[in-house]
């Protein structure tokens, strides 16, 4: 079974806090305290969620990134295109860019095949004409927050 858009945040909002509760989940994916225990228990039965653990640091972390650089169809309107970007929880960076593409985007993700969903939904939208995909093999210099 996949996950939705809200499962997704509630993912994104426990890979950034473990010890969030409930209730404040709850009012960041504007759903009751019990609707999202409800979910966060069948994400554990599934195996997305598989543990609460103390991690020592980004390189622990797991995560998977990847820059997806987008051509959109229409390059000067292409808000339609941001809107959805802004809605997925593991897009980390949009950069409108110079050059053959339009927008460069950075994902951080808890697997190769989370990465794949995102290049799948965004290659979906509508007003995206093309994109290509690099993955990060390692990061050498990383400065500031995430």
């Amino acid at each position: 079974m996949s996950l939705d858009q809200i499962d997704q945040k509630i993912l994104a909002e426990l890979t950034q806090n473990a010890r969030v509760s409930h209730a404040e989940l709850a009012a960041k994916v504007l759903l009751s305290r019990n609707a999202v225990r409800q979910r966060v228990e069948r994400m554990e039965r599934q195996g997305y969620i598989q543990g609460y653990t103390i991690v020592a640091g980004p390189s622990a972390q797991g995560q998977v990134s990847a820059f997806l650089m987008v051509y959109r169809k229409d390059r000067v309107r292409g808000a339609d295109v941001v809107t959805v970007l802004r809605s997925i929880p593991e897009v980390v960076l949009c950069d409108v860019v110079s050059g053959d593409f339009d927008l460069l985007v950075r994902v951080e993700a808890r697997s190769l095949e989370r990465v794949q969903e995102i290049w799948e939904q965004i290659a979906a939208i509508p007003g995206v004409a093309d994109t290509v995909t690099a993955m990060t093999l390692s990061s050498l210099i990383r400065r500031g927050s995430r």
